[in-house]
């Protein structure tokens, strides 16, 4: 995860938790500084700026520490905040099955590992990298008999069985899609879910209305605000709300959502 910069620099330098999948594209940065002019240039090259972040991914070490930017000790409390929030999705009426799982920009398995498996029957994975995939597999062998298909596919190609999961759970790697891939991602998991399923969204947030973009990793911290503008255009509405507790002060505020599509009439 980044450490929290101030968001009124255009560019955030430092590394991000996410799982690999397709970088974000960044639309709300100063026209005035000619460092987010330039950055701009670049993020209309939409296949460089993907190619650049599973050019980034392909070097991060296979390990919850690789995979968390360095904070590796905060797996822990990402896992327990995460389950307080699914207990309170199922209070929700109707509340979703726990048959199928899907776990997007999966990595070696974490989410999975410590949080999907042991609720769902089946659990299937998405994952760009296949390093990732390879490892997530060993990670998970004991969860044969639950553990579905391990998908090595970036979330901008990714199109789910239509109505097939109870819950869609994409955590830190939203910011690697662009603002169309998100809200065509949004579309393609609206269609995924099974009666009464719902998507769960954690990501980090910047606190204003500017877009921090990293370089590095290429990928983006958006406002919550624009995510929300991201999810109606994608057909989703929020059904809950909560930021996670406990994380080290220097990170990113992190808000996990829960959506449903807009039912129109």
């Amino acid at each position: 995860m980044a450490s929290q910069k101030s968001d009124e620099n255009c560019m955030d330098s430092s590394t991000e938790i996410n799982i690999p999948a397709v970088p974000a594209e960044n639309n709300d940065q100063s026209r005035n500084d000619p460092e987010c002019s330039d950055l701009d240039d670049l993020l209309t090259d939409s296949t460089s700026y993907y190619n650049n972040a599973k050019k980034y991914w392909s070097n991060v070490s296979p390990t919850v520490d690789g995979m968390l930017g360095g904070f590796g000790s905060i797996s822990f409390i990402d896992i327990r905040g995460s389950e307080q929030f699914l207990k309170q999705l199922y209070k929700q009426k109707p509340a979703p099955g726990r048959k199928w799982a899907l776990d997007c920009g999966a990595g070696i398995g974490r989410i999975s590992k410590n949080l999907l498996l042991p609720w769902f029957d089946q659990v299937d994975l998405v994952e760009q990298d296949e390093h990732f995939c390879e490892t997530a597999r060993k990670e998970l062998a004991d969860f044969t008999s639950k553990l579905g298909t391990v998908f090595n596919s970036g979330l901008q190609d990714f199109i789910p069985e239509e109505g097939r999961y109870d819950i869609i759970w994409a955590q830190w790697v939203l910011g690697h899609l662009t603002d169309e891939d998100a809200v065509q991602f949004f579309v393609r998991c609206a269609k995924g879910l099974a009666r009464g399923g719902m998507i769960v969204i954690k990501e980090n947030f910047t606190t204003s209305n500017v877009v921090d973009v990293d370089r590095t990793d290429s990928s983006v911290t958006r406002p919550l605000l624009q995510m929300k503008q991201l999810l109606k255009q994608g057909n989703m509405r929020v059904v809950k709300e909560q930021r996670q507790t406990s994380f080290p002060k220097e990170l990113y505020p992190v808000y996990m959502l829960a959506l449903r599509p807009i039912i129109k009439n």
